[in-house]
């Protein structure tokens, strides 16, 4: 089955809450067996490769349930169920979410004082309302990286559609800017001289791997709307390299390649990267070629050790 969103999560972490003090780590594989979970499901990541989602949403359905006074946190990592939320389990709920939890004047304060905060911080009062509201699957870390991979596919595609409506040299200057931002070339002076041959026997250009110039990398580039890149054009590009005694190429296109070019590279003496327009994109995003930050958000967390007193 599908790993559990984090309401659904709530009424088992305080059931388990309730016969001792525990810990989220503690937690993951009991709950990963109570709903049967996969090994893939179980170490599935967040977007941003940091953090498993199971780990995360027991890590929020235990923290709105504290809000509301239902878990208690006596020491450093560690929670238990408070008196309110024995009492609660007693009742014997069928489910604990967020409508439930809103029948607790602590957590709608909690709301309360988000919207607040965020109202303050400039943002109409529905957006600040909802700003602070949990949605019924997704908890605020899987919204927000959500909100961020939307986010990076809009400039992805908006990066490539510029380089296809400028000039070949300009995206024969964007591949020299991305290499020496990626360290290649020592400079934009000396990466320049050695890219931008093209038609020399189907390689385009040139550039140091390090700034001593101790090995060359050579480069083909193809600046495609629709087209994609089959394996005849890097056979050919290859047989160029070969014919170099050269042992390292890149290929870089701002379409796509065929899958028989993919399989072609990947049983060479030569060491031969392709990289499409999508990984172009993802690389210049990385690099800081062609873009730049127009607004940064520091997420901070609570510093454990900061707390930590001497006994």
């Amino acid at each position: 089955m599908a790993i559990p969103d984090y309401q659904t999560l709530m009424l088992p972490v305080l059931r388990h809450a309730a016969l001792g003090e525990t810990r989220v780590p503690d937690l993951e594989d009991q709950i990963a067996d109570e709903f049967g979970l996969t090994t893939e499901e179980r170490d599935q990541l967040l977007p941003s490769g940091r953090q498993k989602i199971l780990h995360n949403r027991i890590h929020w359905a235990k923290f709105y349930m504290g809000k509301a006074g239902l878990i208690d946190s006596p020491r450093r990592g560690r929670f238990v169920a408070s008196e309110a939320g024995r009492v609660l389990l007693a009742r014997n709920p069928e489910r604990i979410d967020v409508e439930l939890l809103l029948q607790y004047p602590s957590f709608q304060e909690f709301r309360r004082s988000g919207a607040a905060a965020a109202g303050e911080a400039g943002e109409p009062p529905e957006a600040a309302l909802s700003a602070t509201e949990p949605t019924a699957s997704t908890t605020p870390e899987e919204q927000i990286e959500a909100a961020h991979l939307a986010l990076q596919a809009a400039l992805r595609d908006e990066l490539l559609q510029r380089i296809l409506q400028n000039s070949p040299s300009f995206f024969e200057q964007v591949i020299v800017d991305l290499l020496v931002a990626m360290g290649y070339g020592g400079s934009h002076r000396s990466a320049a001289t050695r890219l931008g041959r093209s038609g020399d026997g189907g390689v385009d250009g040139e550039i140091n791997e390090d700034r001593l110039g101790l090995d060359r990398i050579y480069i083909q580039a193809k600046r495609y709307a629709d087209v994609t890149v089959g394996r005849p054009e890097v056979q050919a590009f290859v047989g160029s390299l070969v014919g170099r005694g050269a042992t390292k190429g890149v290929f870089v296109t701002t379409s796509s390649f065929s899958q028989q070019a993919k399989d072609f590279v990947q049983h060479l003496a030569q060491r031969v990267i392709l990289i499409d327009g999508q990984r172009l994109a993802d690389l210049m995003i990385e690099y800081n070629v062609g873009v730049r930050t127009s607004r940064a958000i520091e997420f901070k967390r609570l510093d454990e050790d900061f707390f930590t007193g001497d006994d």
